[in-house]
């Protein structure tokens, strides 16, 4: 069955052979100088286009970030060598090049004012709050980028695995948000980065140990791959709870931000004109925003119909057109 599989998703005339593998992910291997020079150049423009994109919120910009970004072949080098037990330089390159793109976002975040909202940025709010989507997406673009260099014939898709895999842009907002003393954020990014890199080398080694790199490498590589992935795999886990209870504290907020948009228009049926724009939390309190007429039914009767929808003791603040707030009071208070 594993032969079968290799032989579709590799056929041996489109097969590249493991020197040419490692001529392309080992930066110490061959004319070193020449590709170390081209990685910290490209990584550092990478990061800075990334950083202006990100400031001004220019997706487009962004995007252009991530095509020529190195990290992704640095990366893929650290799953090749773990399948072959091989020490490679990949991960001291990971490692520096990371510290190097966080270094640029701090700098760039000196330009931000300290008032500036952070989350009203929609390339930073993308990167803070990483969720089980986002594992599950870094996963397939690293099954496709292994095999994608593993062929002959498919390297096409290589400027499409590099978008779709998110490295420099989540790094460059940790630095800025860490510029910016929003230590909460800026661990989110980070989080980002690493659930994305640890998927990178997990797919990676995968499709290397399937496709048989580790079985061309040394005599005793046939034990590494095993060790290595059990160590990834704890590693994998560790990144994959913060992202699974992020993922379900999502998934009940907007349950109950719904919920709670649907008992303030109950509460509105009988005031005419009067509608519900949107329900949004900040700081542990739910904001209900309300257009209508300044005479509105008795608050106490909203509280009443969200017992039951939300949490208890959650603070219910109404936010009118007019400026005018009134806070509600605590549901189930």
């Amino acid at each position: 069955m594993p032969g079968q599989l290799r032989a579709t998703v590799l056929p041996d005339r489109q097969r590249r052979s493991l020197e040419e593998l490692q001529q392309d992910l080992d930066l110490s291997s061959g004319d070193s100088r020449s590709k170390q020079s081209a990685f910290w150049t490209m990584l550092t423009l990478s990061a800075v286009i990334a950083a202006c994109g990100i400031l001004t919120d220019s997706t487009a910009t962004v995007i252009g970030a991530m095509i020529i970004a190195p990290l992704s072949t640095a990366i893929m080098g650290i799953a090749l060598g773990a399948v072959q037990r091989r020490r490679t330089t990949a991960a001291a390159f990971v490692a520096l090049g990371c510290l190097l793109v966080i270094l640029v976002g701090a700098v760039a975040s000196l330009v931000v004012p300290q008032s500036y909202d952070l989350l009203t940025n929609g390339q930073i709010a993308g990167r803070t709050s990483p969720g089980l989507l986002d594992l599950i997406s870094a996963l397939a673009t690293g099954f496709a980028g292994a095999v994608a260099l593993a062929r002959k014939d498919v390297a096409a898709v290589l400027p499409g695995v590099a978008i779709a895999i998110s490295l420099v842009p989540p790094l460059v907002v940790t630095g800025v948000c860490a510029g910016q003393a929003a230590w909460w954020l800026a661990l989110g990014a980070l989080v980002l980065f690493l659930s994305n890199l640890f998927a990178l080398v997990f797919a990676g080694m995968i499709v290397f140990t399937v496709l048989a790199y580790a079985r061309t490498g040394a005599h005793r590589a046939h034990r590494g791959p095993r060790r290595a992935h059990v160590m990834l795999g704890l590693l994998f886990t560790a990144v994959l709870l913060p992202l699974g209870a992020n993922t379900v504290a999502t998934v009940l907020l907007n349950t109950w931000t719904l919920r709670a948009e649907s008992a303030a228009e109950r509460w509105l049926t009988d005031s005419p004109g009067a509608t519900v724009t949107s329900v949004d939390a900040q700081s542990r309190t739910l904001y209900i925003h309300v257009r209508g007429p300044d005479e509105l039914p008795p608050i106490q009767a909203l509280l009443s119909d969200l017992e039951g929808q939300i949490p208890d003791g959650v603070p219910i603040v109404v936010d009118t057109t007019r400026g005018r707030q009134i806070t509600a009071g605590r549901v189930g208070g």
